[in-house]
């Protein structure tokens, strides 16, 4: 019995933990020079929504809000108007102590989204709040000036680790517990289908939402199930996970850049049945796609979720544990993630084309 209940504990502790699959990424890597801030979000609330917020007292932000959070008071990913941005993966290998309110990382990066010009400015942040934070996570931060650097953060400390290459994070802290944590695997994918465009220097934002959010490689296994010839795969230690939610890669600016050009693409919905679209914080810059109007579901969101039904249709046994390959991906390029994938394209040309056009002027 005893042995029995171990089990069970281990099982519901894995299974309530979200997962999110994170990088950061120096402008010296990139194909224009302009740093990237990367989250693949895994989530129990699997829909959400991009809003501005205008700030009363501090800057004005855009970020990526839960649908149930109507009073869009955490924010998961965002920037603010002086090129700032911040996001999060949860981390269990931190924390030790006994505090039980937690989960307050959306509150701290809207009140830092609100408040931080820089990532010296979070640095000060963190230290000035109230202890404790009620966090364990891994905070990624760029701002416009071109620093970069990760934060793993607990509820009285902090560590961090500046970005001057390319870092990727998941569900556990370097600079905690060893081999304690999860996503050790998707760690790995990440850094093995990153190393080409990192060798090159040729990482932009759609290496991230393009291909790391749309793969099936397993690092472990040491094959990619995208084209394997099975119909239905187990969903399993993939980047792509059935709970997740979103992939934004926000795409920061040079010190000679405008802040305002600071873009958030993003892919609202399971990554592989969504589509990625361009956010701005200037006017008419988040497309109506990524917005929740009158309570509804952004309509990115539906179009995903419907998608997501057919990859995801198995219902008997332990249904949601088996995917769907092979409406994902066919070998003559009709597949659901293949055929977003190209309108996701198209979308990333057009997005840079109306970058063009609103800072000629």
């Amino acid at each position: 019995m005893n042995r029995f209940l171990i089990l069970l504990v281990a099982f519901f502790t894995c299974f309530n933990a979200v997962p999110c699959t994170s990088a950061i990424v120096s402008g010296r890597f990139t194909v224009n020079g302009r740093p990237i801030l990367w989250k693949h979000r895994d989530t129990s609330d699997l829909n959400n929504k991009v809003e501005r917020i205008e700030s009363e007292s501090g800057f004005d932000y855009v970020a990526l809000f839960n649908q149930s959070d109507t009073l869009r008071e955490q924010a998961w990913i965002g920037f603010n108007e002086v090129g700032f941005a911040i996001m999060n993966t949860a981390s269990y290998n931190l924390k030790a102590d006994s505090v039980k309110e937690m989960d307050k990382e959306g509150l701290v990066m809207a009140k830092a989204l609100e408040t931080c010009r820089t990532v010296d400015d979070f640095e000060s942040f963190l230290n000035r709040e109230q202890k404790p934070l009620g966090v364990e996570a891994n905070f990624g931060v760029i701002d416009a000036n071109g620093s970069a650097a990760y934060f793993e953060t607990c509820n009285f400390d902090f560590k961090r680790i500046d970005v001057d290459s390319v870092i990727v994070r998941t569900n556990y802290s370097h600079t905690g517990r060893v081999d304690e944590g999860y996503g050790y695997i998707r760690e790995a994918t990440a850094e093995l289908l990153l190393k080409p465009f990192i060798d090159a220097r040729l990482l932009s934002p759609s290496v991230f939402t393009e291909i790391l959010s749309r793969s099936f490689y397993h690092s472990l296994m040491g094959q990619d199930f995208a084209l394997c010839g099975l119909e239905y795969i187990v969903d399993r230690d993939f980047i792509p996970r059935r709970i997740s939610s979103a992939s934004v890669a926000i795409e920061g600016v040079t010190p000679s850049d405008n802040p305002l050009m600071t873009t958030m693409w993003s892919v609202l919905g399971y990554p592989p049945c969504g589509v990625v679209r361009p956010v701005w914080i200037f006017e008419g810059g988040i497309p109506k796609e990524v917005v929740s109007t009158k309570g509804e579901l952004a309509p990115d969101v539906k179009n995903a979720n419907k998608l997501k039904e057919q990859v995801f249709d198995f219902s008997r046994d332990n249904g949601n544990n088996y995917l769907r390959i092979g409406k994902l991906f066919k070998n003559d390029g009709t597949g659901i993630s293949q055929i977003n994938n190209r309108k996701s394209i198209d979308n990333y040309k057009s997005g840079y084309e109306i970058l063009k056009r609103e800072f000629a002027k």
